[in-house]
């Protein structure tokens, strides 16, 4: 009996092992970003917001979750936003691959009115809705290999510029009325995003200039994940090209992807200098 009941204990200990160390991983790891952030924002003097969205084990299933920008996410900067004082800079890290317009606006304009200066950092990309949140910046520094992307809007699985072309392909006569319906939303969504990227770059590129670039942006010239780099940032008026504290590759590293199979890029993760022997 006393050997049964220690088998028993054993497992039970398993159990209780298995669903904490996730718990205790993802603790350290947090504690390890805020000693990060608190690093760079004594550095350079400024509030840091990071928004990452990479997927990361949870709970005690290890279940992977794919993150975007959502609605939570804009209230959470929001309220960082309202906790930094007026004069204090901004310093947002951006890792994003998009998400929900109505976040990514609210989040834009949000920093857009922040008195201080407001500063972006690119370190791998920072797609549509990420994209927007970056122009409200007062300055946007990317790595040398980061990009960003377009910010024509999506309706389901069809760019809006798609639909609206596909309709006006064909008679009216031959189209189904759902799909004219879509064609209308598809259309009074370009024009939507297409505004708020002219209202957010006015200041700093003037009226013409602005409305060329929201243009450019918006119309459906690429795919929504063609890569816009910081040379071509630059040819626009925008010039984004920088060197990135040490800190913010360092946060990055504190928000890995789940380890479920063998990484297919392997390599020792050490700097090296030329003297290498």
């Amino acid at each position: 009996m006393g050997e049964g009941f220690n088998f028993f204990q054993l497992i039970w200990l398993f159990f209780i092992f298995s669903a904490l160390t996730p718990v205790l991983r993802q603790a350290r790891l947090e504690a390890a970003r805020i000693r990060l952030i608190r690093s760079l924002e004594s550095k350079r003097k400024s509030r840091v917001i990071t928004l990452v969205h990479r997927q990361e084990s949870i709970a005690l299933f290890g279940i992977p979750i794919t993150r975007y920008i959502n609605l939570e996410d804009s209230e959470q900067i929001l309220r960082a936003i309202r906790l930094t004082p007026g004069d204090m800079p901004i310093d947002l890290l951006l890792h994003t691959p998009g998400g929900l317009v109505l976040a990514s606006e609210q989040i834009a304009h949000a920093l857009k009115k922040h008195s201080a200066k407001v500063t972006v950092f690119v370190p791998h990309y920072a797609m549509s809705g990420g994209t927007m949140i970056a122009l409200a910046a007062d300055e946007i520094v990317m790595d040398g290999n980061a990009v960003l992307g377009p910010v024509d809007p999506q309706l389901g699985r069809y760019p809006a510029v798609s639909i609206l072309k596909a309709v006006q392909a064909k008679d009216a006569n031959e189209v189904d009325d759902e799909t004219l319906i879509l064609a209308d939303v598809a259309e009074k969504a370009i024009k939507q995003v297409k505004k708020t990227i002219k209202e957010i770059l006015l200041e700093k590129l003037g009226e013409e200039k602005a409305e060329e670039l929201a243009n450019l942006l918006t119309e459906g010239r690429w795919t929504h994940d063609y890569p816009i780099t910081c040379t071509e940032l630059g040819e626009m008026g925008l010039n984004a090209c920088g060197l990135l504290p040490q800190e913010i590759y360092e946060l990055m590293d504190h928000f890995p992807q789940p380890i479920k199979i063998r990484s297919a890029v392997q390599y020792i993760p050490i700097p090296y200098s030329k003297e290498k022997k």
